[in-house]
């Protein structure tokens, strides 16, 4: 009876927020365009080994969301493959794509894998994805159809009332890294807590703003 009610509480919580939460991990410009990366180049990852900042004069309009690039050149690759350029799981953090959640997008925490480019909500995302990449890609790859196309806060939010049967709490994956890391500290982050990241900000504020780390300003 208790599960019902929280589900009733949280589903209509749910709804009331779906239109807010985006497919992808866009924040909005000045002239409302829903923005990718904070407005970083997605080539660049591939041809520079970094998250450059792209421009406005330069830019691909995809459904629901917006790329900018450094050049026309990239400009250029981008459209003429995109899937080889985009990152994965709609640039949200590919530790959470893994459990079915889409939270939080930090551009400067980032890793290419076999030709893919993922994202991560930030340093504690990456490091508890790289404890094991394989398992990471395998389930979220199979998950992510289920999320595609969901607003990020109703996704996130029915996921974590129901959890996928492999769910591991943070507690359990620090676990794993002491495990793997015995004597190498946990990085020390703070992620702003759970009200603030599920329902007052876009993904990717922590970067953007500066909360903990370098700020990289919204996109203009």
């Amino acid at each position: 009876m208790r599960r019902w009610i929280v589900w009733c509480c949280l589903g209509g919580l749910a709804a009331l927020l779906s239109a807010c939460g985006t497919p992808y991990a866009t924040v909005t410009n000045a002239t409302g365009e829903p923005v990718m990366l904070l407005g970083r180049d997605p080539v660049a990852y591939f041809t520079r080994g970094e998250p450059v900042r792209g421009k406005p004069e330069f830019k691909a309009v995809l459904p629901d969301r917006v790329y900018y690039f450094e050049s026309a050149e990239h400009r250029t690759k981008f459209l003429a493959d995109p899937l080889k350029y985009e990152p994965q799981y709609g640039g949200f953090c590919a530790s959470g794509a893994a459990f079915a959640l889409k939270l939080g997008s930090d551009p400067s925490a980032w890793q290419i894998e076999n030709g893919r480019l993922f994202i991560f909500g930030d340093v504690l995302g990456k490091t508890a994805w790289q404890l094991d990449p394989a398992w990471n890609i395998a389930h979220a790859d199979r998950l992510w159809p289920e999320a595609r196309e969901r607003g990020w806060r109703l996704q996130t939010l029915t996921r974590y009332v129901d959890k996928v049967p492999h769910y591991l709490t943070g507690a359990q994956i620090r676990a794993e890294y002491e495990r793997q890391y015995p004597g190498r500290p946990w990085p020390a982050y703070d992620t702003g807590g759970m009200l603030t990241n599920l329902f007052l900000k876009p993904p990717g504020w922590r970067a953007a703003e500066g909360f903990g780390q370098p700020a990289m300003g919204y996109p203009p």
